[in-house]
């Protein structure tokens, strides 16, 4: 899991979260954990946005970086969690016959990949 740089203001009582790496990744709350987890969530939407439409994804800059280059006066330097999708690596597995057929099925049943349901078990066994 990589971690995304965001600016956090805060005025009046409300709180804003930007990412300088995503452009128009912004939300608001009325905590700063509210902020973050708001914040967290539209970063995910955003990234997946883009994935789905075919736009490459920004070199993602470290905290140092980014407070030397962007305007960070009064703002609150946090690393927000997200996946970021990688590079699709082609991998070799060995697997019962019964249960290849069954996630085939699954697979088509569902309108998805082998590969993609593989995936998907991954991410929900490592959420576990």
């Amino acid at each position: 899991m990589a971690h995304v740089i965001a600016l956090v203001h805060e005025e009046d009582g409300v709180f804003g979260i930007s990412f300088p790496d995503f452009p128009g990744c912004i939300s608001t709350a009325n905590s700063l954990d509210e902020v973050i987890v708001r914040g967290a969530m539209a970063l995910t939407f955003h990234v997946e946005g883009m994935v789905e439409d075919g736009e490459a994804l920004p070199v993602v800059r470290s905290a140092d970086d980014i407070r030397r280059a962007e305007d960070a006066e009064g703002a609150i330097i946090v690393a927000v969690p997200v996946d970021l999708p990688g590079k699709s690596v082609r991998v070799q597995i060995t697997m019962d016959e019964h249960l290849l057929a069954a996630l085939d099925r699954s697979a088509q049943a569902s309108g998805a990949t082998r590969s993609g349901k593989i995936a998907e078990a991954v991410r929900a066994s490592l959420r576990a």
